[in-house]
């Protein structure tokens, strides 16, 4: 419109021409964005953001999020701009014929092969996330376990599955490890395992990432086998009553019966503590 002035044809008859009126053209020309599209703009990057990191969070999950990073807003004003934006959670209803939940792109090539071995620590872990129901609600368990000795070098217990639980686990074990570059961290597609946050984490304390294959459990068989344990030794024993009562468990048997008592053939019927100590590596004295 600009320009068919600047041509000599009058802004009102191009507004004629063109069903506009002249007051909201002229409001429009003066300030062309308002205050509260700023905000939207905002509060949408915001949820974009936290919707790229967790793709599983519905719109309240996401609006937490965005309240967190400052971007203030209700629950249902992050539905609607979720909803105008189509950032579906992954767990959300089908949409259309076909569509539904598919396992998210790999980030890594798969470095492992099921070669679930080590020749000294720090070389290779696996990681992956499990949960169990308590009264409360569900509790969510992220571990990393080194395979040179079996041990579950780090972990972390939250009532929320976000990429930050991962994150968490993987800081507590290059705390307890001490130096880690060069090593491989192999886990399934998880979108945990994908988000922005724990790549940056991962390349942060120069480690390597890996990936296993859509639908193939053997890929992380040796985490599933942790994790089996847990259930049968702890999770299935009794019902829980407070997330609380069940993460206290979790960590005593983990950090007293499954490191310290249980002996594993592998290792020569050694616990993985007792096999750190023996193979006198720098594990062993981190621990």
């Amino acid at each position: 419109m600009t320009e068919l002035a600047a041509a000599g044809i009058p802004v009102t008859v191009t507004c004629r021409v063109l069903k506009l009126s002249r007051q909201p053209y002229y409001r429009w020309l003066a300030k062309p964005i308002t205050a509260s599209e700023v905000v939207e703009a905002y509060r949408a990057n915001a949820l974009f953001d936290a919707h790229k990191d967790d793709p599983e969070f519905g719109h309240r999950l996401l609006a937490d999020e965005a309240r967190d990073a400052g971007e203030a807003m209700s629950d249902r004003t992050a539905w609607k701009i979720a909803s105008a934006n189509g950032w579906w959670s992954a767990f959300g209803k089908k949409r259309g014929r076909g569509s539904g939940k598919k396992a998210g792109p790999p980030v890594h090539d798969d470095l492992v092969g099921r070669d679930f071995t080590a020749d000294e620590p720090n070389q290779l872990w696996l990681c992956d996330i499990t949960e169990h129901r308590t009264t409360e609600g569900k509790l969510y368990l992220c571990a990393f376990k080194d395979v040179f000795s079996n041990r579950i070098v780090g972990y972390s217990i939250d009532s929320r599955m976000k990429s930050s639980l991962a994150v968490t686990a993987l800081n507590n074990a290059v705390a307890r490890r001490g130096d880690v570059a060069g090593c491989v961290v192999h886990s399934d597609r998880g979108s945990q395992f994908r988000s922005r946050k724990f790549l940056r984490a991962l390349a942060h304390h120069g480690m390597v990432g890996s990936m296993g294959r859509v639908g193939a459990a053997g890929d992380n068989a040796a985490m599933e086998s942790f994790f089996a344990l847990l259930q049968k030794n702890v999770l299935n024993r009794r019902s829980w009553t407070t997330r609380d009562e069940l993460r206290i468990a979790i960590v005593t048997w983990i950090e007293q019966t499954y490191h310290r008592r249980r002996r594993q053939p592998r290792l020569g019927r050694l616990t993985p503590v007792e096999f750190e100590v023996i193979m006198n590596t720098p594990a062993a004295l981190a621990a």
